[in-house]
């Protein structure tokens, strides 16, 4: 998170940076562009600093959820949660039928994500109403693991050495086998939607607890690099899309 924290404030100074070039302004103590281009200059050091930062591993104790079997081991993690008044079988049916366009912003940032341009059906750029979970499952992610009511872990390739093909058929097997043996070169994600009971939630009233959890594991130093660089970089926009992801199926169980 330190990273993420550094390369954000370092995008943020330069983008101030590049305004007070053209127009310092005395109230921000920057009067003159000599202080502007100091300020820049300090802001693409730390965004250098942030993109650089070794990104430390994690591991799990003994796996507790099926995204605990898959990606056991992380280097690069995000988690959000909502609580939402409906039993699970409502919540798990209405994040079945969450399609893009009710996802808040979410059609304007994978645009963003994908520079503008077009590209086959995906999640980063998804048909219209088909719900987003059986797009991402059908194109660039693989279903690694489904328990109704309960947890859904989709996974998929976010690196790989240059020329490499998979061979086969794209399984859960095939995936867990692949990021099990390590090979170098490769960055494994995966992420889950997770559904719980509140806890201390009052009785009758159902109350549902949807977490959203992304996991991502790079094999060698250099594949951790090159995805830190990523990472840090669209990691807000990232967060605010399972935010608003999270919100759409809780406006779909209540309604």
């Amino acid at each position: 998170m330190a990273g993420v924290l550094a390369v954000q404030l370092g995008l943020v100074g330069m983008l101030m940076g590049l305004v007070l070039l053209v127009r310092p302004m005395a109230f921000l103590r920057i009067g003159t562009r000599r202080r502007a281009g100091l300020a820049l200059g300090a802001s693409i050091l730390i965004c250098m600093i942030g993109v650089n930062l070794p990104a430390s591993e994690t591991k799990t104790g003994s796996p507790k959820t099926e995204l605990d079997r898959f990606v056991p081991a992380w280097q690069f993690r995000e988690f959000h949660a909502i609580r939402i008044a409906a039993p699970k079988e409502q919540v798990y049916g209405a994040l079945k039928k969450v399609t893009a366009d009710e996802i808040f912003l979410f059609r304007t940032l994978v645009w963003l994500r994908r520079l503008g341009r077009s590209s086959p059906p995906s999640i980063l750029n998804p048909p219209p109403d088909q719900p987003l979970l059986e797009v991402a499952s059908r194109t660039s992610f693989v279903l690694l693991a489904e328990k109704p009511n309960d947890e859904v872990v989709l996974g998929t390739l976010v690196a790989s050495p240059p020329g490499w093909r998979p061979s086969g058929q794209a399984t859960p097997e095939a995936y867990q086998k692949l990021a099990g043996s390590r090979p170098a070169g490769f960055a494994f994600a995966a992420m889950n939607f997770r559904l719980e009971e509140c806890e201390g939630a009052a009785k009758p009233t159902p109350c549902t607890l949807l977490t959203t959890e992304t996991r991502v594991y790079a094999t060698d130093d250099s594949s951790r690099r090159r995805f830190a660089r990523y990472w840090r970089v669209i990691y807000p926009g990232s967060a605010f899309i399972r935010r608003m992801w999270l919100r759409a199926i809780r406006r779909r169980a209540v309604q």
